[in-house]
């Protein structure tokens, strides 16, 4: 029994490692190829790791293209985007868990249902809205279609509900508002889902690139993945440059999963299962 146990773990550190590997690779390669020269980097066999480090590729690459404006640009959106999403999901889940009103299960069943539509489906009604309202090359174009978000709202009433209805009723007879109660009470309970949607709105917002590339044309509004995208043409076939700057984009955001990646799945655990 005890070798059968063994061979199971065995076998199944096996597979997470090898997983971990192939997850791994193309991060690995990207940031070795970004300090290889050209001839290296296309070089068959491929070395796995340069023969000489050249730091100058990230230099040359950030001067190519303003990469300053594009990480200003993304800062500046994402920052928005979070404080517009949480602010929204906040009083979204409040009023669809303590809040007495007609039709409010209707209502939210009804947002549930939504989720089932897949977002590319709404791109052509977005962007005829924003067309329309001549909110093109304008940071309210890249974060205000998206300010609503039916996950984060789930996840927030479902933490929300576990919060006792006579918790909310003394606080009705000691004179406290809704607001108060919602500001001073459920939000300082709810932290550790308001931060892990956070992260999770961050991370989305500086990963965009479909929506910023169609209401986008000037260069000075370009998030970093539509510059990156630009970039590819302006650097040709010098792979070395498009890693070196890919890996610029790429890291900050990694890093940041790297530290917070448990405080994502805790509170994603509490919000997600109703106690």
């Amino acid at each position: 029994m005890k070798n059968k146990l063994n061979i199971k773990v065995a076998l199944k550190y096996f597979v997470l490692v090898a997983f971990a590997i192939i997850t791994l690779f193309p991060f690995y390669w990207m940031i070795a190829s970004s300090f290889k020269d050209s001839f290296e980097v296309i070089q068959t066999p491929p070395t796995m790791f340069p023969n000489k480090i050249l730091w100058e590729n990230y230099s040359t690459a950030f001067s190519m293209a303003p990469f300053g404006r594009y990480f200003l640009n993304t800062i500046l959106v994402t920052i928005l985007s979070i404080v517009s999403t949480v602010i929204i999901a906040i009083l979204s889940a409040f009023a669809f868990s303590h809040l007495e009103f007609k039709g409010r299960d209707l209502i939210f069943s009804l947002f549930l249902a939504s989720m089932m539509i897949p977002g590319e489906v709404l791109i052509v009604t977005n962007f005829k809205t924003i067309s329309q309202l001549g909110l093109m090359d304008t940071y309210s174009a890249l974060f205000v279609p998206y300010m609503a978000n039916v996950l984060y709202i789930y996840m927030l009433r479902e933490f929300f509900l576990k919060i006792p209805k006579q918790l909310y009723y003394a606080a009705k007879v000691d004179g406290s508002s809704d607001w108060k109660f919602l500001w001073r009470i459920v939000v300082p309970m709810a932290k550790p889902s308001i931060i892990t949607i956070c992260i999770l709105v961050g991370i989305n917002s500086w990963n965009a690139f479909l929506w910023p590339l169609l209401v986008t044309n000037k260069e000075s509004m370009r998030l970093l993945a539509t510059g990156l995208t630009a970039f590819q043409s302006d650097a040709g076939n010098q792979y070395e440059l498009i890693m070196a700057a890919s890996t610029i984009i790429t890291m900050p955001i990694i890093a940041i999963y790297i530290f917070l990646h448990k405080k994502i799945m805790s509170g994603i655990s509490i919000g997600g299962i109703k106690g």
